[in-house]
């Protein structure tokens, strides 16, 4: 069963440095089964975090495919992934987009880390865009029974974990072309 990732966001009042209030609206991910469980779920996670009062403004369903977390990053990136398949009742190339959310500490990170993930990947790809998320962060869906804990772990430990060094392919075809 795939996960189905709501974006919540949560409208509360910071303190900041100076001592002064403002209102943020923050945009957070939690794994859920349905709007009423994502709704539960965000107010058990934003309970420990804000001591104050805080508001649900919006839940909708998120358009993502895929979450990567990575050690010593701190922002999230949506990674558009373009997958290449040939029709061959058609004879036509064939794109289908599905987006990514990876965490990294800049745009060409996340775009590594976009690497990294897809390496794996039998067929032909393209990444045509990486730009950084609004997402503050990510709530995984774990029951707590002994079988997940390890699930858990696994998410904590990818979260901390350093991606493999990609050879670096420079994939920008306009770089080409001016040298030519």
């Amino acid at each position: 069963m795939s996960a189905t990732w709501y974006e919540c966001k949560v409208k509360y009042r910071k303190t900041d440095e100076t001592g002064g209030q403002k209102v943020l609206t923050e945009p957070y991910l939690v794994d859920a089964l349905s709007y009423t469980e994502a709704e539960k779920r965000i107010n058990e996670e934003m309970a420990a975090y804000i001591s104050e009062e805080f508001k649900i403004t919006n839940i909708k369903v998120a358009n993502y495919a895929e979450i990567h977390p990575f050690e010593n990053a701190d922002r999230w990136f949506k990674s558009k992934v373009s997958l290449l398949a040939y029709d061959e009742e058609s004879g036509k190339e064939r794109k289908t987009n599905m987006y990514m959310l990876v965490q990294a500490n800049d745009v060409r990170e996340a775009y590594d880390n976009t690497l990294h993930v897809m390496q794996s990947t039998m067929g032909e790809y393209s990444i045509p865009a990486v730009s950084e998320s609004p997402i503050m962060d990510v709530f995984p869906y774990f029951s707590g029974e002994e079988g997940e804990t390890g699930q858990l772990e696994r998410f904590n430990a990818l979260k901390a974990s350093k991606p493999v060094e990609v050879e670096k392919i420079d994939h920008m075809e306009f770089e080409n072309a001016l040298e030519e």
